[in-house]
C-alpha cells in the first residue's frame, strides 16, 4: 500500500508514559522521534490525539457529572495534548499547527478542511484537537472524519499492542493475532477496532485502518515503507 498522506491516531493514555496520568515530556518526545522520519519522507501527516490521559484522572468526579459536560472536558484534554505534541515538535524543528474542533482562538483555528489540506500541502503537520465540536462522539469517530476530509489515504491508529486480536492478547496468552481483515470480517467477529461509529464511517467510504504498536521504535516508519506491520482492516 503506498501512502502519500495519512492520519494517525494516538490515545492521551499513550503520553502518560509509565505515570497514572497527565502527560510524560519523553514520551511525547519519543512519539515525535518516531514521527520524524515519516514527515521527513514527505508524507503529509494530519493526527489526531485521545484526551483519556488527562479526563480520566476526573474520573471518579466524572460518575457526577452531565454526560454532555464530560465530553467537553474530553475535549478540552485533547487540546491540551495537542499542545503538548505542537511544542515538542516546533522545538525539534518540525513545523505543526493545531486546528480545533471547538472554537479555541488564542490557542488553534477552527478545523477548515481546505484549510487542514493547504497546511499539508506547506509540509506542516495537523494536529487536530477538539474532537468533532460535539458531545456524544469519541476521539475515533473525530479521526475517521478527519481523515475523510483531508482525503487521506488510511488511519495508522497507534496502541500498546502489535494489531487486531480475537482476544485481549495483555489477558489472554493464547489470543491469536489477525494480520488482516475485510470490514465485514471485523463486524462479524466483533472485534474492537474502533466504536461503532467511527467504525461504520471508515466502512461507508472504504478507508482502510492500520492498527500498529506504535511503542515498537521504527513501526510508523516500516509501514510507511510498505512492510506488513500491525494488523490492516480494509
Amino acid at each position: 500500500m503506498k501512502f502519500n498522506r495519512i492520519l494517525l491516531k494516538l490515545s492521551g493514555e499513550s503520553l502518560m508514559g509509565n505515570k497514572s496520568y497527565g502527560i510524560d515530556p519523553d514520551k511525547v518526545k519519543e512519539f515525535v522521534e518516531e514521527i520524524r522520519p515519516v514527515y521527513e519522507k514527505g508524507i503529509e501527516i494530519g493526527l489526531v490525539i485521545g484526551g483519556g490521559n488527562i479526563f480520566r484522572g476526573l474520573s471518579e468526579a466524572g460518575k457526577q457529572m452531565d454526560r454532555t459536560q464530560g465530553d467537553f472536558m474530553g475535549m478540552l484534554a485533547t487540546v491540551i495534548n495537542a499542545m503538548a505534541l505542537q511544542s515538542v515538535m516546533i522545538k525539534n524543528g518540525i513545523p505543526a499547527e493545531i486546528l480545533s474542533g471547538i472554537k479555541i482562538e488564542k490557542i488553534a483555528n477552527e478545523v477548515n478542511p481546505l484549510k487542514a489540506k493547504q497546511l499539508l500541502k506547506e509540509k506542516k503537520i495537523v494536529i487536530f484537537a477538539g474532537g468533532t465540536g460535539n458531545p456524544f462522539f469519541t476521539t475515533d469517530t473525530g479521526a475517521v472524519l478527519r481523515a475523510l476530509e483531508i482525503k487521506a489515504d488510511a488511519i495508522l491508529k497507534g496502541t500498546r499492542v502489535d494489531g487486531i486480536y480475537d482476544k485481549d492478547p495483555e489477558k489472554f496468552s493464547d489470543a491469536t493475532k489477525y494480520n488482516e481483515l475485510s470490514f465485514d470480517e471485523a463486524l462479524q467477529k466483533e472485534l474492537k477496532v474502533m466504536d461503532a461509529t467511527a467504525f461504520a464511517l471508515s466502512k461507508e467510504n472504504k478507508l482502510p485502518i492500520i492498527v500498529f504498536d506504535m511503542n515498537t521504535k521504527g513501526n510508523l516508519s516500516k509501514i510507511i515503507d510498505g512492510k506488513k506491520i500491525g494488523t490492516i482492516v480494509k
